[in-house]
Parts: C-alpha cells; sequence; structure tokens
C-alpha cells in the first residue's frame, strides 16, 4: 500500500485496508518545546534549561517525549483514519532522544482491523532524520459511523 501523507476529510471503515499508510514529518524547534512545555506544565530542566541539560547523559536539551508521541494523533485525526476517528488506546516506548532541529516523521500502518468493534489496530513509529526509531508503539482506534442526515 502506498504511503498517504495528505490529510482526508472522511473515509468509511470499510474502505480502509490492512497495509495501508501514513506519515507526517516535522522539524522539532526550540519553539515546539516551550511551547509544549507551557501547555502542559512540565518545566523539567532536561526541556527547557540548556546549562542544565549540558549535564547530564545527553548533553544538551531533548524534547518531551510525549511531544513527540502527540504526533501519532495528528495521524489519527488527520490522516488514517482521519475524521470519525476516536482514539482509544496508544502503546509507546522512547527508544531515542529528540533533540532541538531533529526532523521526525511520525508512521501508522494498518495491522489489523476488527470489523464487529470498527476498530483499526496501528503500528506506530516515529524516527528521526537518520531513520533511527525514537518511539515505538501500538494504537487502537474506532472509527464512528458518521451521523445520518
Amino acid at each position: 500500500m502506498p504511503v498517504h501523507t495528505s490529510f482526508v476529510v472522511e473515509r468509511p471503515y470499510e474502505e480502509i485496508e490492512i497495509g495501508e499508510s501514513a506519515s507526517i514529518s516535522k522539524m522539532i524547534s526550540e519553539a515546539d518545546i516551550v511551547n509544549f512545555a507551557g501547555i502542559i506544565g512540565d518545566f523539567n530542566p532536561i526541556h527547557v534549561n540548556p546549562e542544565y541539560a549540558k549535564s547530564t547523559m545527553f548533553g544538551e536539551r531533548i524534547a518531551h517525549g510525549m511531544l513527540t508521541a502527540s504526533f501519532i494523533s495528528t495521524l489519527v485525526g488527520c490522516c488514517l483514519p482521519g475524521i470519525n476517528a476516536l482514539y482509544l488506546s496508544q502503546e509507546v516506548k522512547f527508544v531515542r532522544p529528540v533533540k532541538i532541529g531533529d526532523t521526525i516523521t511520525a508512521y501508522a500502518e494498518v495491522v489489523e482491523k476488527i470489523d464487529a468493534k470498527r476498530r483499526l489496530v496501528l503500528k506506530t513509529v516515529i524516527t528521526n532524520q537518520r531513520n533511527e526509531t525514537v518511539v515505538d508503539g501500538k494504537a487502537v482506534v474506532m472509527i464512528m459511523k458518521p451521523d445520518s442526515k
């Protein structure tokens, strides 16, 4: 199946196939990290204090793991399956740090369909510009039936 990178308006559950995938990419900026810290209130110095971060095993500031993982939500809500998706669960394993200036690519692939509940199981992976996995996981989403008009 081809990788889809465009945003989807609405797709019926019945049209989505096992093997279908989507991806999005984003360069992580200092502003992304600062804004995310402000939104969620996580001002751990590993994320926001360059002097402190120099003394850590990473040697510099790193992005919040959940900032990186949140791009899977973008895939679910806007790409695969898109509108009418209900994000039910996400398993996530943080494999490598994401640093300011890294370009991440979030990828999701349909690996299972559960017809009775209109659910999709997605393999989810986020890589950096060196194609190294930074986040690995699995999502379960449900496609809600559109309202009758």
